[in-house]
């Protein structure tokens, strides 16, 4: 019904409408199908009131039966309209007329008459929990409609409306295979901050279950194009790691090697701190890399403390790195390669910071391949992130990467060391007066 209380049926028409059913519809092939719908109204009628359900979704579904066999799909949204705002009509009867009417969307003729007949849908069953489904499946099929026009901002704009993690009675699958057209219709209009709320909607423990390796897929390689605007290199990396793990990937050996190099090569982009250089370390003892040499030597040059020129790395590794879908031949493959030249920069300077206590500008741009001013900016970029400490005496041309010690923890050290010399003397002077002992028995 159409409030929340339990009608107990009072009467049954089955007999009835077993009768009238084929009257209409005879009527119905003679072209007369207002004067159908007109006869099967009062039974219609009859039993709503005494809540025969069975008998009352007949009738409805009979309806635009009749309406679709005429091809009058005017008529029939008409009659959707009417019949679902009847006083106390019976949801499972709207529900089966609704599920009905979506069947015969399927075969509108043209494009016209579907558009005309799904927004009529959607318009009469807003808010009405018992066809939240129909009506999402609906709104589904106009997104994609209006995205096929050209229209891709109305197809976002009419998917968003949709809440369907809400919905109880919708199975988890179909819920995520919409939420995931929401966020893939965000990233085609460029609306990457509402994709990442979105996607936020999906658990990624629901793709532990079985037979869901494409939605894992389609909804990482999604997560891989929202990183990739916000050069987030290290969840690129995670990404593809769990592009990895999916078992559609790993039993596709190449697929496999591919998604777990392009994830080690996102994971030199992305600058340093403590997560990237523990990452680096496990992915280099990873089994997936043990047959990539070259990707192996490319870790090693992040993970050894020594300073590697770019003009020898690009020449030790260019050619292989830019074969790869990583670093293209394009603008985008340009901006990586740039960006890739920064963290080996990056490397060099840490590196000199834990060899050097100081060091000349000019020198320090030297071994960098760069001018000093470059160079400087380099290190002011890794001192502002908290990488490495350094001071510039510009007046001196010189770099000074040593930390300037408070006092008390001069002393605190000093004191520290005077004991543990006391404990080395005492401990010397017990063994050799053990000795001296031993040797005059």
């Amino acid at each position: 019904m159409s409030d929340e209380r339990v009608v107990k049926q009072e009467a049954d028409f089955s007999a009835d409408v077993d009768e009238a059913l084929p009257l209409a519809s005879a009527m119905n092939e003679e072209g007369k199908l207002d004067e159908a719908v007109d006869f099967l109204s009062p039974l219609e009628k009859k039993s709503r009131i005494a809540a025969d359900m069975k008998s009352t979704s007949r009738i409805l579904v009979h309806i635009v039966t009749m309406c679709f066999e005429r091809q009058e799909w005017e008529k029939m949204a008409d009659y959707v309209v009417v019949f679902i705002k009847k006083r106390g009509q019976i949801k499972k009867a709207v529900t089966d007329m609704v599920v009905k009417v979506c069947e015969f969307i399927e075969s509108a003729p043209d494009h016209k008459t579907t558009l005309m007949m799904i927004e009529a849908v959607r318009d009469i069953t807003a808010g009405k929990i018992h066809v939240e489904n129909e009506r999402a499946r609906l709104t589904l099929k106009l997104a994609h409609m209006k995205e096929e026009d050209g229209d891709v901002d109305e197809a976002a704009e009419v998917l968003q409306e949709l809440q369907v993690e809400t919905f109880g009675s919708m199975d988890r699958r179909e819920k995520v295979e919409i939420i995931l057209e929401q966020v893939r219709l965000c990233l085609a209009r460029k609306d990457f901050i509402r994709a990442h709320i979105i996607s936020k909607k999906i658990s990624v423990k629901y793709f532990e279950v079985e037979n869901t390796d494409d939605l894992k897929l389609k909804y990482f390689n999604q997560m891989l194009d929202l990183a990739a605007h916000d050069k987030k290199f290290i969840e690129m990396c995670s990404h593809f790691r769990s592009i990895h793990d999916t078992k559609s990937i790993k039993d596709d050996p190449e697929a496999g090697r591919h998604a777990l190099q392009s994830a080690a090569l996102y994971l030199i982009l992305a600058p340093y701190d403590n997560e990237q250089s523990d990452l680096i370390a496990r992915l280099s003892k990873d089994e997936g890399l043990e047959d990539n040499e070259q990707v192996q030597s490319v870790l090693e040059v992040f993970t050894t403390n020594e300073v590697i020129p770019w003009r020898v790395f690009e020449g030790q590794f260019g050619s292989f790195l830019r074969s790869t879908d990583v670093f293209p031949e394009s603008e985008r493959g340009d901006t990586l390669w740039q960006e890739l030249k920064d963290r080996i920069v990056d490397h060099n300077i840490r590196v000199m910071a834990k060899y050097y206590t100081r060091m000349k500008t000019p020198r320090m741009a030297e071994l960098l391949e760069l001018t000093e001013a470059d160079a400087e900016r380099s290190l002011a970029r890794l001192v502002n992130a908290g990488t490495v400490f350094a001071k510039i005496d510009r007046p001196s041309q010189i770099v000074v990467f040593e930390k300037k010690q408070d006092p008390n923890d001069i002393l605190n050290d000093w004191s520290h060391n005077v004991k543990s010399l006391v404990s080395l003397v005492e401990k010397a002077t017990h063994l050799i007066n053990k000795e001296r002992m031993v040797h005059r028995v």
